[in-house]
Parts: C-alpha cells; sequence; structure tokens
C-alpha cells in the first residue's frame, strides 16, 4: 500500500485492485481512524480526508493484505442474488465509431457484447448517482478521451477503461459515449434517490426509442426560498435584476463523496463567514452568492452585509463600505455593481437566508451547479424570506472580520497559489513538474463552479502518455491534467472521482483565494511541504 499526499488534508492510499479497496473500507468502518472524517473508494484508491490541522496517525490503517481478507468483498461477489436493474439503451453515442476503432470490432458487435454481459456496481462517484460498473466484456475496455467535453448530455453512457457508467445529468466528461438512456439515474424524491447503488446488477437492453429526455428537476429559488404572509413580516429580500448568477449558499454538505456528492458551499468560504458574522449571524448562515452585477430590494426592515470580491455597494445610489452591517430599510434597494476584481461577492442578511427543508438536500441550502443539487438561480421576481429576526431593536456592537491581505485575482495580474505535489505528479517529466510552477497559466472562459480551466504556452507532458489512470477520488484544489496537458483547477462543485491525473493540489490555505479567479487571470503554482506553506 502507497500512501500518496492530496493536498494538505487528505491522502490516496493506493491499492492492489478494487478487491483490497472494498476490503479496507469495510475495516476502516468497523475501526475507524481518529480525526479522519471521510473516507471514499475509487478503483484502486481510498482517500482519507480530515479536518484542516487535524493531522491522523495514518499508523493505525487496519490493513491486512491477505487474500483471505477480502476474497468474498468483490463487487461481482456483492451482486450475486442482488437486485437487477434493466437500462434501455440506444446505441447511437457519439464515440460509438472511436471505440469500434479503439476494440477492431463492428459497431453491432459492441453493442452486443456491452448489452450481453451483466454488469455489477463496484462504487458510487464523480457525481450523484454516477455508478461505476464493472464485469463486462474485457474487449470493451478503452481509455477516454483524450479532451473531456465541457458538457456530457443526462443520460449518456459511456465507457473508460474497466468501467461502463450512466451520467445522470448534464455534466462535463471524458468517457466514450456509446449510447444514451431516459432511465432516470438519480431522484431526489426516490428513496434511495440512486437508482444504482454498490452491489446492485445491471443489465444493459438495446431499444429504438425515439425519444430521449431527462429534465432533471431543481428548485428555484422562487419556489424553495419564498415566503408569503405571515413569514415574510420577518422581513426579506425582492430580486429586481439577478444579474448573471447569483445563487443561495452555504458552507456546503461535506461528507457524502462516497455516494457521489461534493462539498460545494461557496467559492470563497472566509468571506461567506465574514459577511455573515458582520450581520450577526451564524458563520454558515445561507447567504447569496453573486457572480456579477445585483439589485434587490428589502422588504421590510433588515441588516445585510457584502464581502469577497471588489465590489461597489450602493444604497438607493449612495455607496456604502464593504464588510459593515448595512441598516436597509423597507423599499430600499440594494445595487452590486460588475466585480473589478475577484470571482464572487456575498450578500448576507440578518436572520440568514430562509432555505426550507425541501430546498435543503443532505442538509445544505447551497446550489451545486454539476449536480443538480440545492436550489436553481436566482430570477427577477423572486422573494427571499429571511430565517429569523432580521431587526434588532437593542444596540449590538458588530465588528466586521479583518479582510484578507491576499490580492484578489484580476485580468491580467498574477495570483501565487500555494500547491502540494501529488498524488500523481510522478506521473509528469522532471521537465514538466518545473514547468508546472515556473509558467504563468491563464484561466479560461470556459471555467465555472466545477473548475477553471488553465491554459499554459507549454502543456504539461507525461512519462507514458498513453498510460490509463483507474478512476479516483478528487478534492477541492486538485489541479488535474487530461491528456491535452492543459490543467483543470478543481472548485466547490467538482466531480467526487476522476480519471486523468492529478499532479498537485492548492493548500488548505489558499482554497478561498483560487476561488475568486475570473477568466483571464493569471496563476502562479508554488509548491509546498503537505504539512504547511512555504513563507
Amino acid at each position: 500500500m502507497r500512501v500518496l499526499p492530496v493536498g494538505s488534508s487528505a491522502v490516496l492510499l493506493e491499492l492492489d485492485d478494487l478487491t483490497q479497496v472494498l476490503a479496507l473500507r469495510v475495516a476502516l468502518r468497523e475501526r475507524p481512524l481518529p480525526g479522519v472524517v471521510e473516507v471514499v473508494p475509487a478503483a484502486r484508491t481510498l482517500l482519507l480526508r480530515w479536518e484542516t490541522g487535524r493531522v491522523p496517525d495514518l499508523s493505525g490503517i487496519p490493513w491486512d493484505p491477505s487474500p483471505e481478507a477480502s476474497r468474498e468483498l468483490s463487487p461481482e461477489h456483492d451482486a450475486l442474488g442482488s437486485e437487477t436493474v434493466e437500462v434501455p439503451v440506444v446505441y447511437d453515442g457519439d464515440d460509438l465509431a472511436d471505440v469500434t476503432r479503439l476494440t477492431g470490432l463492428t459497431s453491432a458487435e459492441v453493442v452486443r457484447r456491452h448489452a450481453a454481459t451483466p454488469w455489477s456496481v463496484a462504487f458510487t462517484g464523480f457525481a450523484p448517482g454516477f455508478a461505476y460498473l464493472v464485469g463486462g466484456d474485457p474487449t470493451l475496455r478503452v481509455p477516454r478521451r483524450e479532451v473531456p467535453r465541457t458538457r456530457v448530455p443526462a443520460g449518456a453512457v459511456g465507457l473508460a477503461g474497466e468501467f461502463s457508467g450512466v451520467y445522470p445529468r448534464a455534466s462535463p466528461g471524458g468517457w466514450q459515449l456509446i449510447g444514451r438512456t431516459d432511465l432516470a439515474m438519480w431522484d431526489g424524491d426516490r428513496d434511495p434517490p440512486a437508482l444504482l447503488r454498490p452491489g446492485v446488477r445491471v443489465r444493459f437492453t438495446p431499444t429504438t426509442l425515439r425519444d430521449h429526455g431527462q429534465s432533471a428537476t431543481r428548485a428555484s429559488p422562487r419556489d424553495a426560498a419564498s415566503r408569503t404572509g405571515e413569514e415574510l413580516r420577518l422581513g426579506g429580500l425582492e430580486v429586481l435584476d439577478p444579474g448573471p448568477l447569483t445563487l443561495v449558499t452555504d458552507l456546503g454538505r461535506p461528507g457524502h463523496a462516497d455516494v457521489g456528492v461534493s462539498p460545494s458551499g461557496a467559492l470563497d468560504r472566509r468571506a461567506l463567514r465574514a459577511a455573515n458574522r458582520a450581520v450577526g449571524g451564524a458563520a454558515g448562515a445561507p447567504a447569496l452568492e453573486v457572480a456579477g452585477p445585483l439589485e434587490v430590494r428589502g422588504l421590510g426592515r433588515s441588516v445585510v452585509a457584502v464581502t469577497g470580491a471588489a465590489v461597489v455597494v450602493l444604497i438607493n445610489g449612495h455607496p456604502m463600505a464593504l464588510g459593515t452591517p448595512i441598516p436597509l430599510d423597507d423599499g430600499d434597494v440594494l445595487t452590486l455593481t460588475a466585480p473589478r476584481a475577484g470571482a464572487a461577492a456575498y450578500v448576507a442578511v440578518r436572520g440568514g437566508i430562509a432555505a426550507p427543508v425541501p430546498a435543503r438536500p443532505l442538509g445544505s441550502a447551497a446550489t451545486d451547479v454539476l449536480s443538480g443539487l440545492g436550489p436553481g438561480p436566482l430570477r427577477r421576481g423572486d422573494v427571499l424570506a429571511v430565517d429569523g429576526p432580521p431587526w434588532l431593536e437593542s444596540s449590538v456592537a458588530l465588528l466586521p472580520e479583518e479582510t484578507s491581505s491576499a490580492s484578489l485575482p484580476r485580468v491580467g495580474a498574477v495570483t501565487e497559489l500555494d500547491v502540494v505535489l501529488g498524488p500523481r505528479d510522478d506521473w509528469f517529466t522532471p521537465a514538466s513538474r518545473e514547468l508546472l510552477c515556473r509558467q504563468e497559466w491563464q484561466v479560461s472562459a470556459q471555467s465555472n463552479r466545477v473548475g477553471a480551466r488553465l491554459e499554459g504556452a507549454r502543456p504539461l507532458e507525461r512519462t507514458e502518455p498513453g498510460r490509463e489512470l483507474p478512476s479516483e477520488p478528487t478534492v477541492r484544489g486538485a489541479v488535474q491534467v487530461p491528456p491535452s496537458g492543459q490543467p483543470v483547477l478543481f472548485g466547490p462543485d467538482h466531480p467526487v472521482t476522476g480519471g486523468y491525473p492529478v499532479v498537485a493540489c492548492v493548500a488548505a490555505h489558499h482554497l478561498d483565494l483560487a476561488g475568486q479567479l475570473i477568466p483571464g487571470a493569471l496563476v502562479r503554482f508554488r509548491a509546498v511541504p503537505a504539512s504547511g506553506r512555504r513563507d
């Protein structure tokens, strides 16, 4: 077993095969390591994550590599006698021709072999409802695409290495697409919400469905966080102009990566906490994350604060200070301009943005753009209530949290980010490992909360260009490198697992700064030890 660093708050345990991974996962359930808050299995690896600054004693890992310890823990064995799910597939995928070329089979034979063999769910990851299926015909093992797609449609059926899988919703992805299904893989109203779970057997059935369409439903703030009548007597906000993207967010939903749900939450957690503290609220209370201009009207009396990106804050056209509590009377209009620096500003309201239980999947009101969990983007006319008394008649001394001394990212300016090399830096040539930290990388316009695509004058080169990496867990801040050699820096809504090597991970103390990156900004990485920053 190899222990590989994953940023400053996690490690990757590399094992021989999936059976050993499952055996160790069972052992860690029976004898958990003190301090470890998350255990995420994948094809050949197991991720252990802990809270920042609380490094566990890894010498206590309950590992028994003997075959006897894990011979009955294979996914095929788990699937014996279990539930079987039939998945109807229209085999007309965009990569079917490439799969025939890679395998030497005809398209008809690819379809026959994919449907002839029963598959079973080994583990889940990447996104909610995404199951990694094993047990298929070995001739169908094909590499991922050299350049991942920015959007794979919901229901797409793909192949990657030894696995097959179905994308539960539209998302980025690099698997070879051979077909599509209209069967919903994830339904928040279903119990359990995931159709395919570890141990379930799967049979793909060729079909000639003419119509295909999955509408991934997401609660709108209009439906999920709006209030009328008695509840609005507490006060609230009416959205006059939501700008290009305004979301409800909080500190996210950590601890669910093993079922394919990323932590999500605010791009800049520190700024969110500062805004909430400035209005006298709980640090993680739901607030608004604003990527661009915003205009809202106060309903009743309330107190708001704005932090994060460098924006101009106006009340009825008059400028107000960032990071300080601002009284808002009934009918007052709060305006935020487009940011001069940084990507996200935060608007907190004393009492917190109200988000009822249906809009708080897995205990969080945060919007996850990859999985579709949480309320949708704000729309003009949405009315947001507050969760508690928005106005305190008594005098309360509220001091804003001290702002970060680090400069916010700007177009054309260089932002330095500390990174911990690994877990797969050895997949890259020595020259490329040096290039990672020497070269400036520009943030592409194709960037969002899932990840920032970086572009450099020279791509990173692998030691073995054709080598395939079995899917393994990832974390926020991971710098993943597809075969193109141009990295992707994962954000809070990142896929839970991925199949491209991660050369480095942003250190915990710079994750918020990385969340403020905007298209056109330049990034320079600086390698630091896993134990802390290098000053």
